[in-house]
């Protein structure tokens, strides 16, 4: 488990069980969902529709053995239930915002009764963007009924008329596989919900949902140039676990992610003028597209792709690798400044 979130989530699991610091313990508890909601936004907004559906983990056991869009929507179904049907006694918001018809599931259950193929096939039918939405909303409405949540309120117990209640939804499969979840959630009461649907079922999938990502990220970039059409090396880049590169479908490069095409300039520009990369251009002294128009900030940048003009690529991740075995750095603007002459004499001193 994530140190951090591992951290954060003992920490409110802590809190809220006490009076004194139950406000304090709910507040704990929305800076998690919120940094881990961070995660799942940056995959479901920045990866190619392809991503969603794919298994590169198909067969494993574990929560990554399933697809990016199945673990969104299996997360958050299992929130939408459990939060209004149970919780909240209102409805789900599923239903209330028609998110079902926008996202085209063929299923209202949280699709613990589907497996391997079924799971793909699944995922491939679902509109991500709408599908997405349909996660923030669920996220939302539940962090406004945990802050209107009274301490008094955390003891409420379920009998057998919600789980007959939640039988009728048709949300929860009858299959074996997905039965148990509403004995499992009616044994509970609202604490033991928060603990788990609320916080630790997130912990969980949204690991897994980053080694998918990861894995496929790694594999959109196996025999894809390494060197960004700007001169980064996407190997050396603390980006490399998130990003494809440009050069694939895989790109989150910030660069990109802030244009409204997402397209990064520098990109667009060379494959307008049918160049490899910014290297190869008569204008890279004086260019302030793109990665370049920071200034002084980018000037370590400019330096690669100059580096690269006068030693070539390989060189320069040569170089690369011995700089990163000598100073464990994140960004090369941490070592080779911002002066342009000098990061480009550290680059030929190394």
């Amino acid at each position: 488990m994530d140190r951090e979130w591992s951290e954060m989530n003992r920490q409110m699991q802590s809190l809220i069980s006490k009076k004194a610091t139950f406000g304090e313990g709910i507040e704990k508890l929305l800076a998690l969902r919120a940094s881990l909601f961070e995660q799942i936004e940056q995959i479901a907004t920045n990866y190619p529709a392809e991503a969603f559906a794919r298994m590169p983990f198909a067969g494993a056991k574990g929560y990554h053995s399933k697809t990016l869009a199945y673990s969104i929507w299996h997360i958050f179904r299992i929130e939408d239930i459990t939060a209004h049907e149970m919780i909240a006694q209102d409805e789900q918001v599923l239903f209330a915002g028609a998110f079902r018809e926008a996202i085209r599931s063929p299923i209202i259950t949280t699709g613990n009764e589907l497996s391997g193929e079924e799971i793909a096939a699944f995922s491939a039918e679902l509109d991500i963007r709408a599908l997405y939405r349909y996660a923030r909303e669920v996220m939302q409405s539940t962090d406004r009924m945990l802050k209107g949540l009274a301490f008094s309120e955390l003891k409420r117990r379920f009998g057998g008329d919600m789980a007959e209640k939640l039988r009728r939804t048709g949300c929860v499969s009858d299959d074996e596989s997905a039965a148990w979840l509403i004995d499992y959630w009616c044994g509970k009461d609202v604490l033991g919900l928060i603990r788990m649907p609320f916080s630790r079922h997130w912990i969980m999938h949204v690991e897994a949902m980053r080694r998918i990502k990861n894995r496929l990220c790694e594999q959109a970039r196996k025999g894809v140039d390494p060197v960004a059409y700007c001169g980064l090396s996407c190997d050396h880049c603390f980006l490399k676990d998130w990003c494809g590169g440009c050069r694939t479908a895989y790109n989150v490069c910030s660069n990109a992610t802030c244009c409204a095409d997402r397209i990064c300039p520098n990109a667009g520009c060379c494959r307008e003028k049918g160049l490899d990369g910014c290297y190869q251009c008569e204008a890279l002294a004086d260019c302030r597209k793109g990665f370049y128009a920071a200034g002084k900030d980018a000037n370590a940048v400019k330096a690669l792709a100059l580096y690269i003009r006068g030693h070539g690529k390989r060189e320069l991740l040569d170089v690369m690798d011995r700089l990163h075995e000598r100073y464990d750095f994140q960004k090369i603007q941490e070592i080779l400044g911002d002066d342009l002459t000098e990061g480009y004499r550290i680059l030929e001193d190394s």
